[in-house]
């Protein structure tokens, strides 16, 4: 549940989109605002599920490594459960709701194929996954 007080909370989470590695000091001054009120409101923000993790992005194509994009399938009223089950393959970086064929499409960063071909297969032995379509990146065009 997304729970967003003011412009203030959006100030915070636009920093940590910028950098999510900011200490409460470093946001204090940045915002303007006391230490205090920074750890209140990202401990608010956590609790309520608006901040679900904190993490570090990197451009994969400077960085090396595999890229695909998963679009998966799923079972009725199975999506909870098979999206926290997602979460926990460490190679899917981020998962979002759609519409169309799929209901689901994933993010995934891994370093060799032989990590590729294993993510495939626990993503597939998913209760609640009834089918899905990997397609790696090759090269980034624009």
């Amino acid at each position: 549940m997304t729970l967003l007080k003011d412009t203030t909370d959006r100030a915070l989470l636009a920093a940590l989109k910028s950098n999510a590695r900011a200490s409460v000091t470093e946001l204090a001054q940045q915002l303007n605002l006391s230490r205090t009120t920074v750890k209140q409101r990202l401990v608010r923000l956590v609790e309520t599920g608006t901040i679900r993790r904190f993490t570090v992005v990197t451009d994969t194509q400077d960085a090396g490594g595999i890229r695909a994009v998963m679009m998966v399938e799923l079972q009725g009223k199975m999506s909870r459960a098979v999206i926290q089950a997602l979460r926990k393959i460490p190679e899917i970086t981020a998962i979002y709701s759609t519409n169309g064929a799929w209901d689901l499409v994933a993010d995934v960063h891994m370093d060799t194929l032989v990590q590729f071909d294993q993510v495939l297969r626990q993503v597939r032995e998913i209760s609640g996954v009834l089918n899905s379509e990997t397609s790696l990146l090759l090269d980034r065009i624009y």
